[in-house]
């Protein structure tokens, strides 16, 4: 029982800090990643005067309203979550102007494989979420002692902030494209400047996704925080006649 317990409470937390990154996603993706908020925060609207009327191949997007904007983003978030064949379907049209559609093919790819990143994201979260449940269940039906929650908050938080104080050392810019080259398919395009791309633009990139990415960390933090403090709460109470080792 004793060798069961060490393997499965590494599962168990393991399970547990991706389930909470998993559910942060989900509750995030609800409201469009707080888009509207991003976008007064960085100055979005004075971004896509400056680039919309730059672009090579959309004419008078710069003359869309912010309301557009947030419709156009949320069905781009609603279309990689859900119906990706929906990329090419995306419509805007300016108050001077006639309709065209949003992204062009190469956008509408490289979109479609952050779909299919995303279907891999949920797998993960499906899968975590068994292995804490099932983790759980074996270990309170056991007893086992739960670890010491200090020891699991400092080796988390450290851990947090060393992968943090690396990515602002080898550069956030940099690590962001790194993680593109290896994630997509080398043949499929995922770099574009403003003036090729309204996605780009519209999203202010990469700016957009380290808000983003801080505020998901954020909701992260305080779901997998406040989870944990409830399991310690509810968690069964070792047997007494437990031995020493079997506690430690």
């Amino acid at each position: 029982m004793r060798t069961l317990s060490r393997i499965l409470w590494p599962v168990f937390l393991l399970g547990h800090w991706l389930s909470c990154g998993f559910i942060a996603w989900i509750l995030l993706a609800q409201v469009d990643f707080a888009y509207p908020v991003a976008y007064q925060a960085l100055n979005i609207d004075q971004h896509i005067a400056q680039y919309g009327p730059e672009n090579r191949y959309r004419d008078n997007f710069a003359d869309t309203t912010k309301q557009q904007h947030r419709e156009l983003f949320g069905q781009i978030n609603t279309a990689i979550h859900h119906a990706p064949d929906k990329l090419a379907t995306i419509t805007f049209t300016p108050s001077n102007g006639a309709t065209q559609t949003l992204l062009r093919r190469d956008e509408v790819l490289h979109l479609t494989d952050v779909a299919h990143l995303i279907d891999g994201v949920y797998t993960l979260g499906y899968v975590a979420l068994a292995a804490m449940l099932l983790g759980g269940f074996i270990l309170g039906r056991q007893r086992s002692r739960l670890p010491r929650p200090k020891k699991v908050v400092v080796s988390v938080c450290g851990s947090i902030a060393a992968t943090i104080a690396v990515v602002f050392i080898a550069g956030p810019k940099k690590v962001f494209y790194y993680l593109h080259t290896w994630v997509f398919p080398p043949e499929h395009p995922w770099f574009f400047y403003y003036q090729d791309s309204l996605m780009t633009t519209l999203m202010k990139a990469p700016d957009l996704f380290g808000f983003i990415a801080a505020l998901l960390l954020a909701l992260w933090l305080l779901l997998w925080g406040a989870s944990l403090f409830v399991i310690t709460r509810l968690w069964p109470r070792p047997h007494l006649n437990a031995t020493h080792k079997d506690l430690t």
